[in-house]
């Protein structure tokens, strides 16, 4: 019963609806750990400026839900999940460069770097990736010669 299950939400998903469920998953635990027991706000000053780390966590948490519903969307209409899903690494991004440079954070160039390739990157590629990017296989007859 499990697997007949759990083959069912997979086929529910796709491919795109999966990636969309397990970053949208990560994306809130993410804010979870930074409302239960925030981080040092080293190179983070322009968004500690602003409001805390606590309040902040919001974002990565609002953000990895709407990324996790929209996974049992239909392809095409996801698409709201993968801009949720580039907010929050976009704005750390953004935070750690404006900290490289005024000269606060120097290791902040590194952070942004991860960041924009590890997250954004990976998340514009997943969101340009079609649902089935090869056709199915097709079949010989059988007693026909191809």
């Amino acid at each position: 019963m499990p697997c007949r299950a759990a083959r069912r939400l997979h086929k529910a998903l796709g491919r795109r609806g999966i990636f969309l469920a397990i970053l949208g998953t990560g994306k809130a635990c993410w804010g979870v750990s930074f409302l239960i027991d925030p981080p040092s706000d080293q190179g983070l000053e322009l968004l500690t400026s602003l409001c805390s780390l606590r309040h902040w966590s919001w974002l990565w948490i609002v953000c990895g839900l709407v990324t996790l519903g929209s996974a049992f969307l239909r392809v095409g209409r996801d698409w709201f999940g993968f801009v949720a899903a580039l907010l929050p690494p976009t704005v750390w991004a953004t935070a750690y460069t404006v900290a490289v440079l005024s000269g606060d954070y120097s290791r902040g160039a590194y952070v942004a770097v991860w960041y924009l390739t590890s997250h954004v990157g990976v998340i514009l590629w997943a969101s340009a990736v079609p649902e089935y990017s090869v056709p199915p296989p097709v079949r010989a007859r059988r007693g026909k010669a191809a």
